[in-house]
């Protein structure tokens, strides 16, 4: 066992739980935490590793959603319009799916892991990552994502989903967890949602949906008609939504670990179903600014968690968890600043473990030791400011540990 000592340690509990002076001890669990001196003198024999002046030690960052599939993606697609954006993606999705290749996403992971993200819930479309991730020693959840609205292509695409699915299922272990993705409302027929839920329902799987991302994806939803109309017109040769927001919500009841994506366009109701499935909404702050959509207002979530995504390199410039809390920052201009950064950070590390349905993203005794070490430029005198400190100032950390093993 080790002991770890800061000069903070960040907890991440109800009390928001600060500690100056402060360490861990820890395997591949979390044993023992708190000052440093009651840890020196419950455990005499163990010797104390020092990480230095204006360090922080906390939970490992949780990326709870990540395309890795366009991670060859920089000017390639247009931004400033959600409809532009996806036609763009449809033109240019074979050649940006083709350069994304292994070595690509490793070279990816290999920087986020350096930015201190120890877990990702990567979505799925193609299974193209599967070889990357489960090599690298950050934790990843996979979602084998479902997709397709046509009723006549329902047997191919639910059998080459099950295939995907069956194959990171072959290759699962502690830190490579299959999943399920429904891709969207708009874009799964309700058959598929059904028995995609069905599956991981029998298997308890982890579930992730994008929901209500674009004011496109609200006209076409709730009215059948708008910009989303003459796309579906043109390649579905559909005039009608396959289901409607409430319908598609209704679904997902009983699922344990369950989260939705962007959620910008959601209802009161649409939130107070979430609230009631006991879902996380996955944040991705950048991803929605990019593509000129609405900010979610989340001082208005009424307790629904919610966590943080980068998203991918198709609707972001870095994947890097740090650079997603900055803009977080930015964006949520009419909430005080260090409360927020407190709450980001807790979205970034508990609430992320909490879509994902892992035992991680705090510091407490019986948790993964996911643990990371920043190194800020200078002290910090007032507490209440630390969190926000570390999100102005952090790029890379100084330490990342995943289950108790040192990788930077």
């Amino acid at each position: 066992m080790k002991i770890l000592k800061a000069s903070w340690l960040i907890c991440v509990d109800e009390n928001s739980t600060i500690i100056k002076d402060g360490a861990i001890l820890f395997d591949e669990k979390i044993k023992d935490f708190g000052k440093i001196e009651s840890l020196k003198a419950k455990y005499k024999d163990l010797e104390v590793e020092d990480l230095g002046d204006n360090t922080v030690l906390m939970p490992g960052l949780i990326n709870s959603h990540i395309h890795l599939e366009f991670s060859s993606n920089s000017t390639s697609l247009s931004y400033g319009n959600f409809m532009s954006w996806l036609n763009s993606v449809i033109v240019n999705r074979e050649a940006l799916i083709e350069k994304s290749n292994t070595a690509l996403i490793n070279t990816k992971l290999d920087e986020m892991l350096k930015g201190g993200t120890t877990t990702i819930g990567a979505i799925s479309s193609y299974g193209f990552e599967i070889e990357a991730c489960k090599k690298t020693p950050i934790n990843t959840v996979l979602f084998s994502e479902v997709i397709g609205s046509k009723a006549d292509m329902i047997d191919t695409l639910f059998s080459d989903f099950k295939a995907r699915l069956e194959s990171v299922k072959k290759n699962s272990s502690k830190n490579f967890i299959p999943a399920i993705a429904i891709h969207s409302p708009y874009s799964v027929h309700p058959f598929l949602v059904r028995e995609a839920l069905r599956l991981a329902k029998e298997e308890n799987l982890s579930v992730s949906a994008h929901f209500l991302e674009s004011i496109e994806e609200f006209d076409w939803l709730h009215k059948d008609e708008g910009k989303f109309l003459e796309f579906f017109k043109n390649f579905l040769g559909q005039e009608k939504s396959a289901t409607k927001p409430m319908e598609f919500l209704r679904q997902f009841s009983n699922i344990k670990n369950l989260s939705f994506t962007h959620c910008v366009e959601a209802s009161d109701d649409d939130l107070g179903k979430i609230k009631e499935l006991g879902a996380v909404i996955n944040h991705c702050p950048t991803s929605n600014r990019v593509l000129n959509n609405k900010r979610l207002k989340i001082e208005d979530l009424d307790d629904i968690d919610y966590s943080i995504g980068t998203d991918g390199l198709s609707s972001n410039n870095s994947l890097q968890m740090f650079d997603e809390l900055r803009n977080a920052l930015m964006i949520h201009t009419n909430l005080n600043i260090n409360e927020l950064s407190v709450d980001l950070i807790k979205a970034a590390t508990l609430n992320g473990a909490k879509a994902l349905g892992l035992n991680k993203g705090r510091i407490k005794q019986g948790y993964d030791a996911d643990v990371i070490v920043c190194k800020l430029p200078d002290e910090v005198i007032n507490k209440e400011e630390l969190c926000t400190q570390i999100i102005l100032h952090t790029k890379e950390v100084q330490d990342v540990y995943i289950n108790g093993e040192k990788h930077v």
